[in-house]
């Protein structure tokens, strides 16, 4: 098969090792090969990028396997042309399989232009994409535990969800409050009700009129801390 790349790299990432294998060679001739293994840390993927700059090297190729790509591409981008392909599209044969075969074999592919090249968004949207990946995550885990302290409310026979469409509001939190206080008579928590609510105010004492026990509060007012 015809090579297209005279001066390519393949790259084998792992958590604390980057095994490269450099091929130089016209298409016609046997690629000579150089491999060498660094570290992680951003001081040796610096000596990485120098040893590819010094090579003259134009491509090099990589597997999208987990977030250890990540620093590699950022200490390598603008210098190179960077190839991160799906790791089940440019998997090794079967058999014996080392991190140097690896590195050779991703090098081959990309000397030979058979890596499909992923999307990798510019660096500003990288980091947005962080941002709201983190931030849905955030969302997730406030839905999360708000239904687990609905939960909690109803083990301890107070129905406030059933009279409020919003326990969490400012009434709802304000009565919340009150319960993990655990001072006030439910005739007392009914009349922090504020706008509208107030009209339930005989439904919210029922609702209020519940069994709740000392573990309930603290567990209450962990919960509350939590989506606060």
């Amino acid at each position: 098969m015809q090579a297209l790349i005279e001066r390519c790299c393949g790259l084998d990432v792992h958590q604390e090792t980057v095994v490269a294998c450099l091929l130089i060679g016209t298409a016609g001739a046997r690629a000579r090969k150089q491999v060498r293994t660094f570290r992680t840390v951003r001081r040796e993927l610096e000596a990485l990028r120098d040893w590819l700059k010094a090579a003259g090297v134009t491509h090099v190729g990589m597997e999208s396997t987990g977030v250890y790509w990540r620093p590699v591409y950022a200490v390598l981008e603008g210098h190179v042309e960077l190839i991160v392909g799906n790791a089940r599209h440019i998997r090794n044969v079967p058999g014996r399989k080392t991190d140097v075969k690896d590195a050779e074999w991703i090098a081959d592919l990309v000397r030979h232009g058979l890596i499909a090249k992923s999307f990798v968004p510019p660096a500003p949207l990288r980091e947005l994409r962080d941002l709201l990946r983190y931030r849905r995550k955030l969302i997730e885990a406030q839905a999360a535990e708000r239904n687990r302290l609905l939960r909690l409310l109803e083990t301890a026979n107070i129905k406030l969800a059933s009279v409020m469409s919003d326990v969490f509001g400012v009434s709802g939190r304000a009565m919340l409050k009150a319960l993990i206080a655990g001072s006030a008579a439910p005739e007392e928590i009914a009349a922090l009700a504020k706008g509208q609510l107030r009209k339930k105010r005989a439904e919210l004492i029922e609702a209020l009129t519940g069994g709740i026990e000392e573990h309930h509060r603290f567990l209450l007012a962990m919960q509350l801390s939590r989506i606060a």
